[in-house]
This record gives structure tokens, sequence and C-alpha cells, in this order.
């Protein structure tokens, strides 16, 4: 992904209206968090989530059939950058904004992006949260997920977050993402064995036709939408 594919990714997710709605940080998050995840699901399952759930509401924020085409291969090559960083780079950088001075960079939006990606097998993500060895991964992302919660007890610090301590915090973010990532990795593994084994997951619906909707709720047939984009 370029720059000017980052930039014009996220003017697209600026259209959604919802509350829930992601911005290109909290995707990038969310993202990371599904690919760390002990198994990888379908586009029909997250993508709805980026614009806030159900359908997507293309004839609000978008003009016509191109630009929702558009705007789907963007997010699904961002998936596969996304991958791509954990998988074949030394050091995971997240894309965290800066502020409107260029210079300062919080990270809380990823961290929320992040922590609703842990939404989706809940169950595995607690195991890894009381685990008393390897649970240390995930508490810079915690620090900066709660870092403004409205509920003051929740808040790790008491006092505003220092230049320095943010960017420890950033640091150890990024660690703590390779670490997430190699932990679940036997279970990712063990999960694409399985699909194999049972035939392609023993679909229980009707595999979806060439030209029927697709699943992601773009409006665009299948084979001009996710259809068309290989995840790998």
């Amino acid at each position: 992904m370029s720059e000017a594919d980052y930039d014009q990714l996220n003017l697209f997710l600026d259209r959604f209206n919802h509350e829930l709605a992601m911005n290109l940080e909290m995707l990038d998050g969310f993202f990371t968090a599904l690919h760390c995840s002990p198994e990888i699901m379908p586009p029909s399952t997250y993508l709805p989530e980026i614009w806030g759930g159900g359908e997507m509401p293309d004839h609000e924020a978008f003009e016509g059939d191109q630009q929702t085409e558009i705007f789907v291969k963007l997010l699904l090559r961002h998936w596969n950058d996304v991958l791509h960083r954990l998988k074949n780079e030394k050091v995971f950088l997240p894309i965290i904004f800066s502020d409107e001075s260029g210079e300062s960079f919080s990270g809380n939006d990823w961290a929320k992006g992040f922590m609703r990606g842990t939404e989706f097998h809940r169950a595995d993500w607690l195991d890894l949260m009381d685990n008393e060895e390897e649970g240390g991964s995930l508490v810079a992302i915690f620090a900066l997920f709660y870092e403004h919660d409205p509920d003051p007890s929740m808040r790790p610090y008491k006092e505003p977050v220092s230049e320095e301590l943010r960017e420890k915090l950033l640091i150890n973010l990024s660690a703590g993402v390779m670490h997430i990532y190699r932990y679940f990795e036997p279970q990712r593994k063990m999960a694409s064995q399985l699909a194999k084994q049972t035939g392609t997951l023993r679909r229980e619906q009707a595999k979806t036709g060439r030209n029927a909707p697709c699943p992601c709720g773009s409006g665009k047939k299948y084979k001009k939408c996710c259809g068309e984009v290989t995840l790998h």
C-alpha cells in the first residue's frame, strides 16, 4: 500500500457516520488483532465491524458502485499488508496518527481497534490475559486503551502520560504484538490443518455463487468484490 492508497482509504472511512465506524488507525489495530487471533475469519464476519455493523451504507457513503468496489479492494489490500508486516518484518510498526502539529502520537485509537478485534475468539484472548507468563504482551495495549476511560479507576495513570512514557508504551506495543502473533501461531496452524482435513470447513451453507451478492455487504456481486481478491 502506498501513502496515496492509505490517504484514499482514510477518506473513504471518514464517510461513515456511525459512532462505531473506524478510522484508519483503529482499522490497523483491528486487523492486527484479527491476524494475531487463533483462527482467521472470513471477510463477511469482520468487515461490517468497520462501518459500525450491518450492511454497508454505500448509498450514503459512496458515489456509485465503482467507489464502493475501490473501497473494498483497499480494505482487503490493507488486510494483506498487516499480515505481511507481522510475518516478514523484524519490527511491527503500527499505523498511528500524529496530532495537528505532526509531532505527537497517542496510539489510543489503535488500541481501541485492537481490543475490538479481541471480541472475536474472546475465550482464547481471556486465556492469554490471565496467563502470568505471556499476558504481559498486552500491557501497553491496555494502557493506551484505558488511558482516557470515563471511569477514572480504569485509567492506568493518574497523571497525563509524558512523551517519554508514551514512546516507551508504543515500543512495547510493537514488541507485544509480535509476541502475541507467535503465541497464537500453533492454534492458527492447527485450525488451518483441520479446515483442510474436513473439506474446506464443511460448509453448512451453500457456497457463495459468483453472481450472488457479496456476503461482506458491499452490494456488489461476489465476483466483483471479495471473490476478486485473494486473501493470504
